[in-house]
């Protein structure tokens, strides 16, 4: 953000300021009074009292809640928000003590009226376009965050804070951009401040593969989402905790993106960022500094945020649960089963995540964090379930979009000058699943050829809302005391393979158990099997005595594209239905079952045969470009994870006049090298030595982190 404009921006909000007060002040009022006429135990006597009482709570609420909010916030986070009710009720009792004309019963009247006047307030402002917040942020917020400043804020350094979209593909961003279903970022683009540039991932194009790419520049052995590892006879499971902990450990050099006093919020993995809230690699890392919750405080300093959140899920869920009968009534496919259970889950990463970070986003940039990286998780979480352009999916990105224009407002206000980078990990391809095409899942598939008795099977869903959930239960419990003890024995459970495992015996199952005879694990349209039993990489000929009809089975099946084996003979092979591509020397067999899937298919293919974890036998769904459809084996409607479509190209969106490549980045870990140079060439010399050489663009050969790992 340019200081020249910014100057201006502020004279604007400062002029816009006092209409926006004084509009929120009568319409306090106005609903006090709507609440007086239908609310028993509550009254007020005329518009004089009615201006009055909401003045009071308005200046309670700014000069007495900040320093309330600092001494209750252990106790607000660990009651997961709900004790700010009481608080709120309290306010409003205190001032019918302190004016006569005001009425309440009791503080559960309190209660009411305070979730009265939010609600209200929260609709009303929305459909005015009146941003009450700017005040909190302002007065309240920037005031506690310069407590905590970081040490180079006057520098003159800029700061750079990346916002990663999930699962938005380039292809998709452009049509939204087109369309007016991201405004703010258009607004960007068209003034000329940014470029937009796509990028093309590995072969595991998920999120975690892809994070530890941006934020650790090495993503090597990570074969997808989820894979079984024979030599700690488990399954990792990226998105949880635990899990996220050690792959961490094993690509971390301790400078990742985030280290020069960073923030990391609502992400896998950290970047070695020593400020980090929501992020699944450090919810267990109990030796973090700071007070209980510290990292929350941007978001209860507004006093209605807990009640305004709590209205919004209300809202999302009735959307959810709407749009879901729009699909069954109006039949369009491809589309899968959505309910209730869905509907609050989803409510999580669209709203109370969202809130929650972009308040802790905002809190950084006040505190003048020279770096940070945030994901938000909305789209890709309605994508997965509604599908990529859907109705109901895009609307949640216009949101996504609005929140970014709140972020660029406090860049400007911001002490610190700041750098926004608008980015996604992967993007996402559509299609009806594996299961609804053919009637039977891959593990079933599998099963079935093989003959195998005890198998191994991840459940065939998305729960990355229910895993951050799950995250912000387990972060919350990780104090000493008795209510942080509490929360700890409420989540320490064991959840059947393939859902969402809290507490610190997840691991135990795999302890205990013998290791299965097969496992069969899915990430979008990658499947991934292995033979436990059997130690090391197995091969197509050892496979073949094994089960002889698998490969076979898998090779015709319509649905799937390829699929990667190896041979004694020939080293790493790709099999296809009518061909066979040899990765060691290029050379192909009839029809290359690679050719749909882009010129880089074979680089991409051959690292991941590299991998000391590469599963026994890793197969991609099919690809059929005519209609740009792949089959999930998973239940999604909009997948990711291997290749086919628009999953492999996501975006970034950056300032025009930074250093942008000549070719292009393939590769996260590519990525990670360019987004260091463009730290390093602002003047954060932390990352001028890593960020001098270029990668090379190609996805063939290991980072230097991972070959020094070796």
């Amino acid at each position: 953000m340019g200081a020249a404009t910014g100057d201006g921006r502020r004279r604007l909000g400062s002029s816009h300021a006092v209409v926006r007060v004084v509009a929120v002040w009568v319409l306090t009022a106005a609903i006090l009074h709507l609440l007086s006429a239908i609310l028993p135990g509550f009254a007020i006597e005329g518009d004089g009292a009615a201006l009055l009482a909401a003045a009071l709570i308005g200046l309670i609420n700014a000069l007495v809640w900040p320093l309330l909010i600092r001494i209750a916030l252990p106790f607000t986070v660990l009651t997961l928000g709900l004790g700010v009710l009481a608080l709120n009720g309290a306010v409003v009792f205190l001032v019918s003590e302190i004016e006569p004309s005001m009425h309440v019963e009791d503080l559960g009247t309190g209660i009411v009226v305070a979730i009265g006047i939010t609600v209200v307030n929260t609709l009303v402002t929305s459909l005015l376009a009146i941003d009450d917040d700017d005040f909190y942020y302002r007065n309240v917020l920037k005031r506690q965050a310069r407590r905590h400043a970081a040490a180079d804020i006057d520098s003159g350094v800029p700061g750079v804070y990346f916002l990663e979209i999930d699962g938005l593909a380039h292809a998709v961003v452009q049509r939204a951009l087109r369309d007016g279903h991201a405004p703010t970022l258009a607004h960007w683009l068209r003034e000329g401040s940014h470029r937009l540039m796509r990028w093309e991932t590995d072969w595991s194009s998920q999120t975690g593969a892809c994070q530890a790419g941006l934020l650790h520049g090495d993503n090597h052995d990570m074969p997808a989402f989820r894979w079984w590892e024979k030599d700690r006879d488990a399954p990792i499971v990226t998105n949880h905790p635990r899990d996220a902990a050690e792959i961490e450990r094993r690509h971390s050099n301790g400078r990742g993106l985030l280290h020069e006093d960073g923030a990391s919020r609502a992400n896998i993995l950290s970047g070695d960022a020593p400020h980090t809230l929501l992020t699944m690699s450090t919810v267990l890392d109990r030796g973090r500094s700071g007070r209980i919750g510290q990292d929350y405080f941007s978001y209860f300093a507004n006093p209605y945020n807990v009640t305004r959140t709590i209205a919004l899920v209300i809202a999302d869920v009735a959307q959810e649960l709407y749009f879901a009968a729009q699909q069954r009534r109006r039949d369009i496919r491809p589309r899968i089963k959505r309910g209730f259970s869905y509907a609050l889950m989803r409510a999580w990463g669209t709203v109370v995540q969202r809130d929650l970070q972009v308040s802790a986003v905002i809190g950084d940039l006040y505190a003048g964090r020279p770096v940070g990286y945030t994901t938000f998780l909305a789209y890709d979480e309605v994508a997965h379930h509604s599908g990529v352009e859907r109705v109901d999916t895009l609307a949640v990105l216009r949101r996504l979009d609005r929140q970014i224009a709140r972020i660029e407002a406090a860049a400007t206000d911001a002490d610190r000058d700041y750098r926004l980078v608008v980015l996604a990990d992967h993007g996402q391809s559509q299609g009806a699943t594996f299961l609804d095409r053919y009637g039977i899942s891959l593990s079933e598939l599998v099963e079935g050829v093989s003959g195998a008795a005890d198998v191994h099977a991840e459940d065939a869903h998305s729960d990355e809302s229910a895993s951050y959930l799950a995250a912000s239960l387990t972060e919350a419990g990780q104090s000493d005391t008795v209510a942080g003890r509490r929360i700890r024995a409420s989540t320490k459970r064991r959840r059947v393979d393939g859902e969402v495992r809290l507490g610190e015996d997840e691991e135990e199952r795999a302890a205990e158990d013998a290791p299965p005879e097969l496992s069969v694990m899915a990430s979008g349209n990658l499947g991934l099997i292995s033979f436990p039993r059997e130690p090391g990489r197995l091969t197509r000929e050892r496979i073949d005595a094994l089960h002889p009809a698998l490969i076979p089975t898998l090779r015709e099946h319509p649905g799937i594209g390829f699929l990667l084996v190896r041979s004694e003979r020939d080293g790493p092979v790709v099999l296809g239905a009518r061909g066979a591509h040899r990765l060691d020397t290029g050379e192909v067999e009839g029809e290359d079952p690679l050719a749909p899937f882009g010129p880089n298919a074979a680089d991409h293919v051959s690292r991941t045969a590299g991998f000391p974890h590469c599963p026994d036998i890793v197969l991609n769904s099919t690809y059929w470009a005519d209609t740009d459809e792949v089959a999930a084996f998973e239940e999604l409607v909009g997948s990711h994870g291997g290749m086919g479509g628009e999953q492999s190209h996501p975006f970034v969106l950056a300032p025009s006049e930074w250093h942008w490549p000549e070719e292009p980045v393939i590769g996260a870990e590519a990525m990670h090298l360019g987004m260091r140079r463009w730290l390093a060439d602002l003047g954060h010399d932390a990352y001028a030595g890593s960020a001098a050489g270029r990668p090379s663009g190609r996805p063939g050969s290991p980072s230097p982190a991972a070959e020094s790992r070796r």
